[in-house]
């Protein structure tokens, strides 16, 4: 078999998008048998648990062979295979489903630049994105998608919606939009362009003033390979702020990369993350001279603060950084490996689990802020923000000094 490993790429994962980045590229064409012996292979060499779930990882090698005639039977194969390890980080994506995963980590995508989703059955507009074609063409969050280039959206899911709106750039698409208060529906021909995924804002998303003083960055995944040059430029443009917020709250994860980047931008020397490998071996990864910004940093965290966001608050938490506000992050510490596999598939495999500076295993555990602050389903309606008003008040302690982080 002429398959082989030829370049890879590391993800942290909670979710479709949560990783490091290291892509396993295997650019030959392959038989469906030859797919999945490639799968089972890289499992077993890689694959962080070397009892592979306490199973005799031989029986899977050749059980389907006479069985699998097409991709779409190795997939299923693969996927059953996978499923036996019992790892939900562990998965086996297809064409689309790696398209749309290496495409998130690019940074961009083809389209229009909008969110989609179902409510009480109807293909509704979550979210324009900002500077985006359907945000110039006056898209707004909840209008109604009644149809696409002229087919009614009745019964459609969202995944068939999201493909017949996404297309080649400078092509065009016509949304049937009824939106509330107006009777009549209105027809928009919105021209396709390459959408840039921005994962880094400073809009607050909620009704919390930002003092002047302090500098309000939300980062919302660390997947785009853009994230941490974003965050880099606001640190930059901000030189008269006297203190940083970074609001993880609900980021599921990205590159590791960019979880050390960032890192980086915080800390002047120590350790930021360390990795430990099926053989038990240890690499610990330090932080170098890319120091930003020595001003105080407040840390904003929830239970879906996950992965890399986990990486890079642990590493803020032990190095006496940062103070560290919220609720209790997820609590996912393994490492995933993007593997590409022939015919344009993919295999996520979790290659390491991760370690905090202080040697903190915190899968399934989480990390816990230095300042619990709960949110109540009565100030999440009203946008009343408890967590952030806490982050800007220590935020300011921290700059006079009035705050001690603890030891």
């Amino acid at each position: 078999m002429k398959n082989s490993i030829k370049k890879s790429a590391v993800f942290f994962g909670l979710f479709v998008a949560t990783f490091s980045w290291a892509i396993s590229s295997n650019v030959q064409a392959a038989t469906p048998v030859e797919m999945y012996d490639n799968v089972w292979r890289l499992i077993n060499t890689k694959y962080v648990d070397q009892t592979n779930n306490e199973q005799n990882w031989a029986k899977w090698r050749h059980k389907y062979d006479k069985m699998l005639q097409t991709d779409e039977d190795a997939y299923v194969a693969i996927d059953t295979m996978v499923a036996s390890l019992n790892d939900p980080y562990t998965k086996f994506l297809n064409p689309k489903e790696f398209q749309e995963e290496t495409s998130s980590i690019k940074g961009s995508l083809k389209g229009i630049g909008i969110q989609i989703g179902m409510k009480d059955g109807k293909l509704m507009v979550i979210a324009p994105i900002e500077d985006t074609p359907a945000e110039k063409a006056g898209l707004l969050a909840d209008d109604e998608i009644l149809a696409i280039n002229g087919k009614s959206t009745k019964g459609i899911t969202v995944d068939k919606a999201a493909d017949q709106i996404r297309g080649e750039e400078g092509t065009q698409v016509t949304l049937l939009i009824k939106r509330k208060g107006v009777e009549e529906p209105k027809s928009y021909t919105i021209t396709r362009a390459e959408i840039e995924i921005k994962s880094v804002t400073q809009k607050v998303p909620t009704d919390v003033k930002i003092p002047d003083d302090i500098c309000y960055i939300r980062l919302s995944s660390f997947i785009s390979r853009n994230a941490s040059k974003e965050v880099r430029e606001i640190i930059l443009n901000n030189p008269d702020k006297k203190s940083f917020i970074l609001d993880l709250r609900s980021n599921p994860g990205g590159l590791l990369s960019n979880a050390i980047y960032i890192s980086d931008m915080f800390l002047n020397g120590g350790d930021i993350v360390a990795t430990v490998d099926r053989d038990g071996y240890k690499e610990t990864q330090k932080a170098s001279n890319a120091l930003l910004t020595t001003k105080p940093l407040v840390v904003l965290l929830n239970k879906g603060s996950a992965s890399a966001s986990e990486i890079f608050s642990g590493a803020m938490k032990d190095n006496k950084r940062a103070v560290l506000v919220g609720t209790q992050s997820f609590g996912k510490g393994l490492v995933q490996e993007i593997n590409k596999l022939p015919n344009n598939s993919g295999i996520n495999i979790t290659i390491q689990k991760y370690l905090t500076p202080n040697g903190t295993d915190i899968h399934k555990k989480g990390i816990t802020p230095d300042v619990v602050v709960e949110l109540t389903d009565e100030q999440i309606k009203n946008k009343d923000d408890a967590q952030l008003k806490k982050a800007i008040e220590i935020a300011h302690e921290l700059q006079t000094g009035s705050y001690v982080v603890s030891k």
